[in-house]
């Protein structure tokens, strides 16, 4: 018989979010990386990216605004000399643009790779230990690969952001994050959270002011 000290309350297993009770959030401390984007960090349970995971967007086309999305993060990021690496993006970064936003980039790497090996890549940048943050466009991986780059995120304690066609916002993730760009009745662009660790999606949306 178990000695009764060692016997974990279900307030402790709600608070350590072990346990998930029906219709209530449990305990989240705010230990979230911030976004730059009040409108988002408060709705997010971590008041920012979560971190040490993957974070999918998911777009109806390129260059509709993920990229402004993440500016803020990224340039805090490089403005301490940490590592951000860009993976096979599908258009070559504007330079001049990104140091406007506020990105180093001395801190900044482009990697070039095919679809195939920019995957690769992508995993083995989450896992090395040597970037905070890595961007990738992994537009044929399967749910395994996916669960991979999420694995790889937590154990290089790593910010992983996933670009993706909004086709796939129907389908499972294990992406700790998932924001699908949308476009509400009054025809402003918007982001909808569609799974977020910690909690349930909220249903409000979020619009990020052009700077």
């Amino acid at each position: 018989m178990a000695d009764i000290g060692s016997v974990a309350t279900i307030q402790t297993l709600l608070d350590a979010r072990t346990l998930w009770h029906a219709g209530r959030q449990a305990s989240v401390a705010d230990d979230g990386e911030p976004s730059g984007h009040a409108p988002l960090d408060r709705l997010l349970p971590q008041g920012g990216w979560p971190r040490r995971a993957l974070t999918e967007l998911l777009l109806p086309a390129d260059g509709v605004g993920e990229l402004a999305l993440l500016m803020p993060t990224l340039a805090r990021l490089t403005q301490t000399a940490a590592t951000v690496a860009v993976i096979a993006p599908p258009y070559l970064p504007y330079a001049p643009a990104w140091q406007a936003a506020g990105i180093d980039l001395a801190h900044l790497q482009i990697i070039d790779a095919t679809p195939r090996d920019g995957l690769w890549a992508f995993e083995q940048c989450l896992r090395s230990g040597a970037c905070a943050a890595v961007l990738g466009w992994p537009q044929q991986a399967s749910a395994p690969s996916l669960r991979r780059l999420q694995v790889a995120a937590d154990s290089g304690d790593c910010l992983g952001f996933a670009f993706r066609d909004h086709a796939h916002a129907a389908n499972p993730s294990p992406a700790a994050l998932r924001l699908l760009r949308t476009a509400p009745a009054a025809g402003t662009p918007a982001w909808q959270i569609l799974k977020c660790r910690g909690g349930p999606a909220p249903a409000q949306r979020f619009v990020i002011e052009a700077g």
